[in-house]
């Protein structure tokens, strides 16, 4: 089953576990088309480099799903439509990481650099 990694940005003025019910309600939708979410991290309130409908900062949520297309185009169909939701990415991915997201991770985790020119 093909693998993806989306990315949504939720509006600035939702709670915490309203942002994280975002991600359930999501990831319900891709089990009921015949997909999964495999996991989900919640990258809490950011500031944006630009104002979305007039908005300058934003709930982010990683999900990663392995789904077929019809479900995960269901899923960004009703992502669009959701009045909460501001923007959606989603990438196919050839394997998940096992490794938390580079957000998540604290930087004296992270691998070093290479060296700039």
């Amino acid at each position: 089953m093909p693998k993806y990694e989306h990315v949504m940005i939720a509006r600035q003025d939702l709670s915490n576990t309203q942002a994280e019910g975002l991600i359930e309600h999501f990831g319900a939708v891709l089990s009921d088309n015949g997909g999964a979410l495999v996991d989900h991290e919640y990258w809490g309130v950011k500031t944006m480099a630009y104002k979305i409908n007039k908005n300058r900062k934003g709930h982010y949520a990683f999900l990663r799903s392995d789904a077929p297309a019809p479900a995960v185009q269901e899923m960004e169909r009703l992502m669009r439509l959701h009045d909460d939701v501001m923007r959606v990415l989603t990438i196919k991915v050839d394997d998940h990481a096992e490794l938390p997201s580079v957000q998540m991770q604290k930087r004296d985790e992270r691998p070093e650099r290479r060296e700039r020119r």
